[in-house]
């Protein structure tokens, strides 16, 4: 996995402002429950919120069978997702000088349809955790229903202000 120097969208301006420690990187992904992710179709974006978890190597999210962003990946597996948290503003006495108060993670990765049931069943139980303790049959008919997708991360970097 590439570090922020190798990040596709390049060096970040504000050096100040940026997480290298990849511990600190990886906390601001456990301490959240839900993602952006961006995808791209044809010359179209495409932006959806989901939940996920994070098994400190790669992010899993599901979703049902079929819709567009299942089409859209069909097509092009390539990924870019957001994490944010601690949001809130630092007030300015300017109108332009408000700043957003944060801890985000910005990657790219590629999507991968988890197909072996065991592997489903294992991403799917690390997603539910995030919601509840208790733990929960999958009926082979929702299985078949569901699609399981694990991002493999391929850059990441990270950035704070006002924390």
């Amino acid at each position: 996995m590439q570090g922020s120097t190798d990040h596709p969208h390049g060096l970040m301006r504000r050096k100040d402002r940026e997480i290298t420690d990849r511990t600190e990187i990886d906390e601001i992904i456990k301490a959240t429950n839900l993602m952006h992710i961006a995808l791209v179709d044809g010359d179209m974006p495409f932006l959806v919120p989901v939940f996920y978890a994070f098994d400190g190597t790669a992010l899993y999210f599901h979703s049902a069978q079929a819709g567009s962003k299942i089409e859209i990946l069909k097509r092009n597996n390539n990924v870019c997702f957001e994490i944010s948290i601690d949001n809130g503003f630092i007030e300015s006495e300017e109108p332009c000088d408000f700043e957003a108060k944060h801890r985000t993670v910005i990657g790219i990765g590629k999507a991968v349809f988890v197909e072996d049931t065991a592997d489903k069943i294992k991403a799917l139980d690390l997603i539910v955790a995030h919601f509840t303790k208790k733990k929960f049959e999958y009926p082979k008919t929702n299985l078949d229903r569901t699609a399981v997708i694990r991002i493999d991360i391929v850059s990441i970097k990270g950035k704070k202000h006002g924390i």
